[in-house]
């Protein structure tokens, strides 16, 4: 199982409630309507939680004033990388379709993702 995370900063001019509103109303059925073609196993937003902000700047303090948190974690999962390529028009078409809605709400340049694996160490 491959793992596509996606750590997620908003754009400047939208508040981060406007910003997982966003996510979670308008994106979120964007990627469900996409799943099949695009092969996505699964699918889960993680939203960062304003009422938090005191523990977030403790946090920041403990790792030596850190940079803000993001805003949300998005994760995918698939069954293989073979799973996540490929040349098929519908399913470049849906992954424009995405790109083109994220640009709606997330900061791109301040948003990294990569590729993993998970190593259950609990649980």
């Amino acid at each position: 199982m491959i793992k596509l995370t996606f750590c997620l900063r908003r754009l400047p001019h939208l508040t981060r409630a406007e910003f997982q509103s966003y996510w979670s109303e308008t994106h979120a059925r964007l990627v469900a309507e996409r799943a099949e073609v695009l092969k996505i196993r699964r699918y889960v937003q993680v939203h960062t939680r304003d009422d938090l902000d005191g523990l977030h700047s403790a946090f920041r303090r403990r790792n030596d004033d850190a940079p803000e948190p993001f805003d949300g974690v998005a994760e995918l999962w698939f069954d293989s990388l073979d799973d996540m390529g490929g040349d098929d028009p519908d399913r470049r078409q849906a992954q424009a379709e995405l790109l083109a809605d994220e640009r709606n709400f997330i900061d791109l340049a301040n948003s990294p993702m990569w590729l993993s694996e998970e190593n259950r160490v609990v649980g």
